[in-house]
């Protein structure tokens, strides 16, 4: 069958014939219909990411929407390695096969489902803890994920949303969203008092951070208390992207004189049993337009074009047959 294939650890995605894939356990083969190329996709298949086999050649691609034999699009990933979803069939399992509403447009949700996801899961879990969200920091908001996890915190019933980049073009989208907006300028103190200023004194019931690095750590800055009274608040801190930096400074102050908990969001802390629960909410949300990504398709024969446009950045790009 026709593929995007990776070589090695370096090597671009390109074009090419791979070994067809077989099932086994109650699986079945499945048809691309639309397979996002996410930045995680291009860690994993790099051997960056710490889901990565480490063995090439393989097919990138993590999750995607796919037909069955019957005609039934699903929603599906999961693949096991050396395959993934950038092929023109692949063998998925039971046990994430999750049909597609009626209205879901494939490609919004091969583009949004997984960095939507990296959000929703935690936003979801922080409502079931405290019932209500009141304000969400979004930290990293200009990105995909940023700005999905800014709608979803809206859906989700967030009375006011604030949410920091560094790109300020970009920022003008999140407003659009509602956000509030705290453009960063790379000054780690005067970043800590825009994004004091943008919280206006209310302390987030949580923080979504998709950058890590120096905008964590200013967000820390924000975040400092003094005095030794109880603290009010009870914030949620939840680490889930590191593009700023894979590390970080937590000050010792911080965790003590707040009610603060940070966890992390992604592969290995949230189970597939967990994701598999929320898949059906979470893709009505996109059947009823709730929710929406920037996307850019290229046939699967384009792959070497659309795994340069990936890199890129910008708009999420979606693979389709063809």
């Amino acid at each position: 069958m026709k593929a995007a294939i990776i070589g090695g650890p370096t090597q671009p995605a390109a074009y090419g014939d791979f070994a067809e894939p077989t099932t086994s356990d109650g699986g079945e083969l499945v048809d691309l219909v639309a397979a996002g190329i996410h930045p995680v996709v291009r860690a994993i298949a790099s051997g960056r990411h710490y889901a990565s086999s480490n063995h090439w050649p393989l097919i990138p691609g993590i999750d995607a929407v796919a037909r069955t034999a019957t005609g039934e699009l699903v929603y599906t990933g999961n693949i096991t390695t050396p395959y993934g979803t950038l092929a023109e069939r692949m063998a998925i399992s039971p046990g994430l096969r999750i049909p597609l509403p009626h209205g879901a447009d494939p490609v919004q949700v091969a583009a949004g489902i997984n960095p939507g996801l990296s959000s929703w899961l935690p936003l979801t879990a922080r409502v079931s803890e405290i019932g209500t969200l009141g304000t969400v920091l979004v930290v990293g908001a200009t990105g995909i994920a940023g700005g999905l996890a800014v709608q979803n915190a809206f859906a989700l019933g967030a009375t006011r949303v604030v949410g920091v980049g560094r790109n300020r073009s970009a920022l003008a989208g999140v407003a659009d969203h509602g956000a509030t907006t705290v453009a960063l300028s790379g000054d780690k103190d005067a970043d800590a008092a825009a994004i004091g200023e943008g919280l206006a004194g209310d302390a987030p019931s949580i923080v979504l951070d998709f950058v890590w690095g120096a905008p964590a750590e200013a967000t820390f800055a924000a975040l400092a208390r003094r005095g030794a009274g109880d603290d009010n608040a009870d914030i949620a801190y939840v680490e889930i992207g590191s593009m700023a930096g894979a590390d970080a400074v937590v000050p010792a102050a911080l965790l003590r004189s707040r009610r603060i908990r940070m966890t992390g969001s992604g592969a290995g802390s949230s189970s597939i049993s967990d994701i598999v629960v929320q898949l059906p909410a979470y893709l009505a949300m996109f059947a009823a337009g709730r929710v929406t990504v920037p996307v850019r398709t290229f046939p699967l024969s384009s792959a070497a074009e659309a795994w340069e446009a990936a890199a890129a950045g910008g708009e999420r790009v979606v693979v389709v047959p063809g």
